[in-house]
């Protein structure tokens, strides 16, 4: 049994898997164990791809995505680790806090967080179940409270570095050798020996009490987006729901996502037109009654716009044969912030 009581998770048979992606919604879809939901900042052709190795209980991920771009994610319950850069590249802040190759951070049960990167961004991902946290190498690595950021020991961190790039290459040119429950079991372990070293030596980042704060107003403004399905809201009326200034709205916004609230907020109903266009019948509706339904009313705006985050027209959009988009999401718009 596990210390809560409930049954020790069985282990699991090894294997691996590659996934490419050209739709950033296909591509959260498919990163397991977490509800997520990505916005491409900038045009240009979405590509991503997911390497995933399942040990006998680790859990090796790999994640690229090629475009700028604001990520939201929320972990199930249940399993915890690190994440940390497995190449240099643009800037890459997670939770605010910019991640260098040199940082890992420690992830807490229950992860939630806003990601945002300036370019083409590779992320690496080690989890195990929390309960199996504690013995990890020798060590008790039992999940923060809070996500840390943590500096390794160079030595540490790049020996890490090197193995997980090591399992991914097997997944991408020796499978079959992940598959050897020996094999697998070894790999692991190294993993994480290198893991526990990693966060043995390391020095965790001084976690201010501003940026914990600032943490959980972008929770609830995610809370309270998701909450609103229905009319317009405000900016003096999203500050009162989520329980700050407009300023401190704003340079939470800045931190955790590179951006105003306003343009974010803007990005997401883009994103919802350009969702509900791509499943909408010709026949039956049209460019503006959707964009209307989705808060943008200066139609020619709206088209200039689209067109310079997607690349082609909304008419363009909705001439496609409907997409099925199975992954249960609403095409219906959550928020529409006017004027501050």
């Amino acid at each position: 049994m596990s210390p809560s009581g409930n049954p020790s998770p069985k282990k699991q048979m090894p294997s691996s898997t590659i996934q490419t992606f050209s739709d950033p919604d296909e591509y959260t879809a498919a990163i397991r164990g977490t509800t997520a939901e990505l916005r491409v900042t900038e045009r240009g052709d979405f590509a991503a791809e997911i390497v995933r190795i399942e040990l006998h209980r680790m859990v090796v991920t790999r994640l690229r995505d090629n475009l700028p771009r604001v990520f939201h994610n929320h972990n199930f319950p249940g399993r915890a680790g690190i994440s940390f850069r497995t190449e240099p590249g643009p800037r890459f802040l997670m939770r605010g806090v910019e991640m260098e190759p040199t940082t890992l951070n420690r992830v807490s049960e229950n992860y939630e967080a806003h990601q945002h990167s300036s370019g083409p961004a590779s992320l690496g991902v080690i989890s195990l179940p929390v309960e199996e946290m504690s013995s990890v190498g020798g060590y008790d690595l039992s999940p923060p409270r809070e996500t840390l950021s943590v500096t390794p020991a160079p030595a540490a961190m790049a020996r890490l570095q090197r193995l997980h790039a090591a399992a991914v290459q097997l997944a991408e040119t020796a499978p079959e050798i992940i598959a050897i429950p020996d094999a697998a079991r070894g790999l692991e372990q190294a993993l994480g020996e290198a893991m526990a070293a990693c966060l043995d030596t390391g020095d965790p980042a001084h976690v201010r009490v501003a940026h914990r704060h600032h943490a959980m107003v972008m929770r609830r403004l995610d809370e309270v987006l998701q909450a609103e399905t229905e009319g317009s809201l405000y900016m003096a009326d999203l500050c009162k729901a989520v329980g700050c200034s407009p300023q401190t709205l704003r340079a939470c916004c800045r931190e955790h996502l590179g951006m105003s609230p306003k343009r974010y907020l803007l990005l997401r109903r883009m994103h919802f037109a350009r969702r509900a266009l791509r499943r909408a019948n010709l026949e039956r509706t049209t460019v503006t009654e959707i964009a209307t339904n989705c808060g943008f009313w200066e139609l020619g705006r709206f088209s200039v716009a689209y067109r310079s985050l997607f690349g082609e027209a909304p008419l363009a959009t909705l001439r496609r044969p409907p997409d099925d988009m199975s992954h249960g999401e609403s095409s219906s718009p959550r928020e529409f912030v006017k004027s501050a």
